[in-house]
């Protein structure tokens, strides 16, 4: 299975995970010229860009830990962009990231909400 394949499967299980807590998903997979955000979804007057992290270990950290500085600054740029586009400028926004760790049991998800680097 491609890298992509699974990044769609693990995006997938996060959405059911934020859909659970009563988030509304407007999109997945928002491609722009400044970057790609995993998830766009709105918590009450919130709309909230989510990067979904997986690994199937924690041999290398925990997936969350992949979310560098230098990440987040290519999410808020696409983020911008975003509201831009949807006339969104004065709407609440923040970003969290759904970590997705495979364990023996099946999976660990962690979520981490305004995540400012």
């Amino acid at each position: 299975m491609n890298k992509r394949k699974v990044g769609g499967i693990y995006e997938g299980l996060a959405c059911d995970y934020l859909r659970d807590k009563g988030y509304e998903i407007l999109e997945r997979n928002y491609f722009t010229r400044r970057g790609e955000l995993d998830i766009i979804a709105r918590e009450g007057e919130t709309t909230v860009f989510v990067e979904v992290k997986y690994r199937s270990s924690i041999a290398n950290g925990e997936p969350y830990e992949a979310v560098t500085p230098t990440k987040l600054m290519h999410l808020m740029k696409a983020a911008e962009y975003y509201l831009i586009s949807h006339g969104g400028m004065e709407r609440r926004a923040r970003f969290d990231v759904v970590s997705i760790l495979k364990t023996p049991a099946g999976y660990e998800i962690k979520h981490l909400k305004n995540v400012t680097g």
